[in-house]
């Protein structure tokens, strides 16, 4: 009976040659994907990242009421941001043409808020009206799931196309001021767009945005000083020439809280929080009267107490009479009005649209990034956040748009992006 012997033991230069041949075979097949990937690129069949579906949907928000420099019918203004919206998931689909998705807690509750939107929409007294709001929203939300794509990617590419848009949209508001002074004031005197109609309410808020959202950068090392300095020019000139109260107030406690958040870190915030200080104290004392005229905007001592007449309003709706249905869900989607007078409340004009479920959900989603940003190590990422939500939590006393396609929407859509985790593929 034989005896099997043991096999010989492997040559190391045959081994050698293995592992060779498996690399080189590897690099083929990486480099060939990469040119079949650049050459589809190249043809026009995907985009490069999310910035041009993310200025479709801007263009979208930029509702066209009023009028214009440029000789653009009315109707062709709302054609071009209704359309907008249809462009932006198709450029979306061009730049994420797999459909590839991160799921997360915040955009399913505000997918949940607008599937609710849409069918409390369906029993509207104004159906066609509020049905394509329903449907405009649950689209906006599709947009912004193929956009989750580049949510956590270190470079964050949503917040460069959320400030190239800005800076956009605040230029063109100067450069009509500066071509047509008169028509840019004629909103009791306050500066709105002429050469797109832009409300000034809305000139205050991009304003504010812009300018916090460079300043966190600027106290960071992420901008230059230069761009600080123009930044700052121009979105302070559009937020005082606006007299938006509300825009001012909610960027200076944002401010303050994503400062504190660099405090300790950062030698820059706290050598700014000092001069800031001292300027304050020196600028209250010396200009107190202007700063309480431009505070009043010329009103009352009741009008100011009662917001303008916005408590008016916002009792008128709390006191109605409605179905508990109605009050649980809403009646769905409207302009934001009640008997023809604004609203302007976001959780009052919540209540009326979409009920005390779409309030609380609103303020769910809201609790819910306020505490990863709590949890979140110290940096630009958190503190960009942080100023997000309390210029958003700030403004939605007494402005709308947490429960309906807007640009707080896109603000809050940012603030998720910061504090996503880190994808665990490069995203490009």
């Amino acid at each position: 009976m034989g005896v099997l012997s043991p096999a010989p033991p492997p040559d190391a230069r045959a081994v050698e040659r293995v592992r060779q041949s498996t690399r080189i075979s590897a690099a083929s097949s990486v480099a060939l994907r990469s040119r079949s990937g650049g050459s589809l690129r190249a043809a026009g069949f995907t985009l490069p990242g999310p910035g041009y579906a993310w200025s479709a949907l801007w263009l979208n928000v930029m509702a066209f009421l009023g009028t214009s420099l440029i000789p653009i019918p009315g109707a062709v203004g709302q054609l071009i941001t209704q359309g907008a919206l249809p462009l932006a998931l198709f450029l979306a689909l061009m730049a994420n043409p797999r459909g590839i998705v991160r799921p997360n807690l915040v955009l399913i509750l505000i997918t949940l808020m607008a599937l609710a939107a849409f069918l409390a929409s369906l029993y509207n007294e104004f159906f066609f009206g509020s049905l394509y709001r329903g449907v405009r929203l649950m689209g906006f939300v599709t947009v912004l799931w193929l956009l989750t794509r580049w949510w956590g990617v270190p470079e964050m590419p949503l917040l460069k196309a959320h400030l190239k848009v800005l800076r956009v949209v605040v230029g063109t508001i100067i450069a009509g001021a500066v071509v047509y002074w008169p028509g840019a004031h004629n909103d009791e005197g306050r500066l709105i767009g002429t050469l797109w109609p832009v409300p000034a309410p809305q000139v205050g808020h991009y304003g504010a945005m812009l300018f916090g959202l460079t300043a966190v950068l600027w106290f960071t090392g992420k901008v230059s000083r230069r761009t600080m300095l123009i930044t700052f020019v121009a979105s302070i000139y559009c937020l005082l020439d606006s007299h938006t109260r509300t825009a001012l107030a909610g960027m200076l406690v944002g401010l303050v809280i994503a400062g504190a958040s660099l405090f300790i870190g950062h030698a820059r915030v706290r050598r700014t929080a000092a001069v800031t200080v001292i300027l304050v104290g020196f600028v209250g004392a010396l200009f107190a009267p202007y700063i309480l005229l431009w505070l009043s905007r010329g009103q009352t001592a009741e009008d100011a107490t009662q917001l303008t007449g916005r408590t008016k309003v916002w009792s008128m709706v709390v006191n109605q009479d409605r179905p508990w249905l109605n009050q649980v869900f809403g009646n769905g989607l409207s302009n934001k009005s009640f008997n023809g007078l604004p609203i302007d409340s976001n959780w009052v004009a919540t209540y009326y649209d979409q009920g005390i479920f779409g309030a609380a959900l609103i303020v769910t989603f809201l609790l819910t990034l306020v505490m990863m940003a709590l949890t979140r190590p110290q940096g630009p990422r958190r503190a960009i956040a942080l100023f997000i939500l309390t210029y958003c939590i700030v403004a939605s006393f007494t402005e709308t748009g947490l429960g309906d396609a807007s640009p707080y929407l896109l603000d809050i859509t940012v603030a998720c992006s910061a504090l996503a985790s880190r994808p665990r593929t490069a995203m490009t």
